[in-house]
């Protein structure tokens, strides 16, 4: 296995949108709802937060913890986006592109809220 420079960047940021997308957008939220119960608090400011907490039973729970890690979530991720373009590069490649694409536009508009 030869992955050079590029590609390990590419994929890296394939994986960093992959994972974002799965953990923490509101498109994929379908995905993480039966795995999470979701508690609603009022601050004292009026202001509600809403928290997620894993379900109880033990595949949900499980299911539920790994959604909740970003880390433990882009492990996996990773495996599946590495093995996907050792094995099946001809399907995986154009996949991981639009994500690596969208992982440094997501960079790039940060660094641009940052400035203004």
């Amino acid at each position: 296995m030869n992955i050079d420079f590029l590609t390990f960047i590419v994929l890296g940021l394939a994986c960093f949108r992959l994972t974002r997308l799965i953990v923490f957008d509101k498109i994929t939220e379908f995905l993480r709802q039966p795995f999470f119960d979701e508690i609603a608090e009022e601050n004292e400011d009026g202001t509600v937060e809403v928290y997620y907490l894993p379900k109880s039973t033990p595949i949900k729970k499980f299911i539920g913890e790994l959604l909740s890690c970003y880390w433990c979530t882009g492990v996996w991720i990773s495996a599946a986006v590495i093995t996907g373009y050792l094995f099946l590069p001809a399907l995986f490649v154009p996949i991981i592109l639009v994500f690596a694409v969208a992982g440094l536009a997501a960079i790039l508009e940060s660094v641009v809220q940052l400035w203004i």
